[in-house]
């Protein structure tokens, strides 16, 4: 197949939830996993985890806690508008999409779990430090694995997969743990369902806010010039 350039994979790697329940072949989830860990991390430490889960029990299970997670996010995000910069009918489709992969997460051919292993500190900051540690390390901590999960985005673009960045799970991250069997070190950052786009789920241009809206340049309020 024909696979796209980084530049034209990033400008059309849309978020699809509407996957088909066709397997995965091995050989493609080799090379999108071998693509996540070519990502950089905090001093290299490599410290990234995944687990790939294709048998169905296993699926049905996580799907399980996955709706429970999504019937929380709904009830949180009831009152909820769209955001400036979209309409409410595009809104309405993002939401369905997602209430669909939360309904048929089981029946997608392959889960990936994304998180890191966090071993004991092997040092510690000098004691007036400690407070401005402990509030940089969520924010710090993401840089070793977030790489890694848009590396197998962009992959799965690569080789016409569709797939998201999942975050709710996290709401029930014990039931995951349990279900997972998942080490006291391992954090999990992310879920991402992977499987080829149904019928009327494709990839294609991915439309974004101007860069003038969201860039500055050399100080907050000097916009970047509009083009």
């Amino acid at each position: 197949m024909d696979q796209p350039g980084v530049l034209d994979a990033i400008h059309t790697c849309r978020a699809l939830r509407r996957l088909k329940p066709d397997p995965v072949p091995d050989e493609i989830l080799v090379q999108i996993l071998d693509a996540a860990i070519r990502a950089p991390s905090a001093s290299n430490t490599q410290n990234w985890a995944f687990v790939v889960i294709k048998e169905p029990g296993q699926r049905r299970k996580i799907a399980e806690i996955y709706r429970k997670a999504f019937d929380l996010m709904s009830a949180m995000y009831r009152d909820r508008q769209p955001a400036p910069h979209q309409t409410l009918s595009a809104y309405n489709r993002m939401m369905g999409a997602a209430e669909h992969l939360a309904n048929h997460l089981d029946e997608v051919p392959v889960i990936i779990v994304a998180g890191l292993m966090t071993p004991a500190a092997s040092f510690a900051p000098p004691a007036r430090d400690t407070a401005r540690v402990a509030a940089a390390r969520p924010r710090i901590s993401g840089a070793s694995i977030y790489p890694a999960v848009q590396n197998i985005l962009l992959a799965c673009r690569a080789f016409g997969l569709g797939s998201v960045l999942t975050t709710i799970h996290a709401y029930y991250d014990e039931e995951v743990r349990a279900a997972l069997n998942l080490p006291q070190e391992f954090t999990t950052y992310a879920m991402l369902p992977v499987g080829y786009p149904a019928e009327g789920s494709r990839h294609g241009p991915v439309k974004r806010r101007a860069l003038n809206e969201v860039v500055c340049l050399d100080r907050w309020g000097n916009h970047w010039p509009a083009r």
